[in-house]
């Protein structure tokens, strides 16, 4: 698949068409970062942001006792996780004047951002500038993603933390076997970022020796077994600087891991068993024990929650990969890039789908696949544009207007679902009207804190005072930190409902539709997401449907 940029002569038309589709990329990225900037504060907490923003003030308390202070190091699990961003938003939080979450859903904005941008660049290196700005439009409006990047503290910073190392092995391709210093740089610091962040981060090694097997092949053909292995040997010598400057980054953000040389492979072995109580989700309409999804979880997923544009187009640069593999006249560089995003965008799903791990919360933990499928797809897209503009000339207005309606579908949906981007269900799915009773939505509760807001302007509205010598009692089904937060302190937060003045639910299976007055109800596509109920006067034995497990 060669792109529209190297694949014809280069004339004065093409560069001004190059220019104009890199202007548009920059546009993009100021457009989201603004809307970003100017609504990051309407999204709330979920089941995870407490927690973390506790491991970061562990993890400050660690360095700044000069490691003596270690309650880092066994806090919860999140000692076997990283702590960067947790880390990097409690220090903006303390020179910036926003509140501590406020702060963590900016810095998850800007991560996010940040994300775009090297996706963009990576799609640009390995098709031109189109395949790049189409990657770019794919991933921004990508909702999955978009949603994500706010407020998940470990998975959306997990995927750019991947995007980036990906970034830095498609350079090293191009330039092997002497990279350049900014390509050492560039691997150094994502493998760092990456495995620093979740062990995970480890499957790029995979994606780069397999993905280097077409390059090495031909070294071995043109060169012969020694001088090839010579330049091989070369190449990890002079990326040593770089795999030092990663081990320091993985340790600087994930202290525990260097604390003794096998505590990462303690984590892989840690996170490769289910380490919870089982619990039951929604899959399909039926109640699933998560250590029991079957093997269809992720697939199925991914093809009702992704832009179906994405999706066409992910397939097309899958297809496009296997079929350029064979190819005797595409260069072994060529074929070592596709094949490694091939991989990045593929194999842990294939993995997963194969080894059947616990799956919950949806494809959140999968979201590290979602770059390189929109760098595919972006790359997928330039060469139609490509062969279109030498056979089908008249056809590629036709082609701009269906890529561009196939934005407009994402969009439109992350418009009509604002601050909950993270739920989305495509049309293939019915949008998430017709997936609601099928499939979990607001798993992590970021309705939470709209609801708490409209209680509290409920409140004020009606000019009512809690009972003297007391707080408002709220029973809550779903998280509670993330309602302590948005209701603050003249509310007081549990399970219990039989004291509770009102009763706060999300609108998952888990939680019981109660017969008291619905004070606030927050619903999108017509699909409650949380109520608040004035339970006073009211003996309701429990908000749960089913019991706890």
């Amino acid at each position: 698949m060669s792109s529209i940029a190297t694949s014809a002569v280069d004339t004065p038309s093409r560069r001004s068409a190059e220019r104009i589709f890199d202007d548009l990329a920059i546009m993009a990225l100021a457009v989201v970062g603004l809307i970003a900037g100017l609504t990051f504060r309407d999204y709330g907490l979920g089941w995870d942001d407490y927690t973390h923003a506790e491991y970061a003030d562990f993890l400050l308390r660690l360095y700044g006792s000069g490691f003596k202070d270690t309650g880092a190091l066994s806090f919860a699990n999140l000692y076997m996780y990283g702590g960067g961003f947790d880390m990097a938003a409690a220090l903006l939080h303390k020179v910036i004047p926003l509140e501590l979450f406020e702060t963590r859903r900016l810095l998850g904005a800007i991560v996010g951002v940040i994300g775009l941008a090297v996706t963009w660049r990576l799609g640009r290196r390995v098709g031109g500038p189109l395949a790049g700005l189409a990657a770019l439009l794919l991933l921004a409006l990508c909702p999955i993603f978009y949603g994500h990047m706010f407020m998940n503290p470990k998975d959306a910073p997990f995927a750019v933390a991947m995007v980036i190392l990906m970034l830095g092995l498609v350079r090293l391709a191009e330039e092997y076997p002497q990279p350049s210093p900014r390509t050492i740089l560039i691997v150094g610091l994502g493998a760092g970022l990456s495995i620093g962040s979740r062990i995970l981060g480890g499957l790029a090694l995979v994606y780069a020796l397999a993905g280097f097997v077409p390059l090495f092949v031909q070294e071995i053909r043109s060169r012969g077994w020694r001088e090839a292995a010579h330049r091989f040997v070369h190449v990890i010598y002079v990326l040593m600087p770089g795999l030092v400057l990663g081990y320091l980054v993985m340790g600087l953000i994930w202290p525990w891991s260097i604390m003794e040389p096998g505590n990462p492979f303690r984590a892989l072995t840690y996170f490769s068993h289910f380490f919870e109580k089982p619990w039951k989700e929604m899959f399909d309409g039926a109640l699933v024990s998560v250590p029991d999804m079957p093997w269809s979880y992720l697939p199925t997923l991914f093809a009702l929650q992704l832009p179906e544009v994405l999706l066409g187009l992910s397939i097309a640069g899958v297809v496009g990969t296997l079929v350029v593999l064979p190819r005797g006249d595409i260069s072994a560089r060529r074929k070592t890039i596709l094949l490694m995003l091939m991989l990045a965008a593929t194999l842990p799903l294939i993995i997963a789908m194969v080894k059947r791990p616990a799956l919950y919360n949806g494809i959140r933990h999968f979201i590290f696949v979602i770059p390189p499928m929109t760098v595919l797809a972006g790359n997928a897209f330039a060469w139609g544009m490509d062969w279109l503009g030498e056979n089908r000339r008249g056809w590629q207005p036709a082609a701009v207007a269906v890529f561009a309606f196939g934005l407009l579908l994402p969009l439109g949906e992350m418009i009509r679902l604002h601050p909950y981007q993270y739920t989305p269900f495509n049309l293939t799915a019915g949008a998430v009207r017709g997936a609601f009773e099928r499939y979990m939505l607001d798993y992590w509760g970021l309705a939470l804190k709209q609801a708490s807001d409209g209680l509290r302007e409920q409140l004020s509205e009606r000019q009512e005072v809690p009972p003297k010598g007391r707080k408002w009692k709220v029973a809550v089904c779903g998280p509670q930190r993330p309602a302590q937060v948005a209701l603050g302190p003249d509310f007081t937060i549990g399970w219990d409902s039989h004291a509770a003045d009102f009763a706060m639910t999300l609108g998952e299976f888990y939680c019981k539709g109660l017969t008291a007055p619905v004070m606030v109800e927050i619903k999108r596509d017509d699909v409650v997401f949380a109520r608040v109920y004035d339970i006073r006067g009211r003996s309701i034995s429990s908000l749960l449907a089913i019991p706890p497990p």
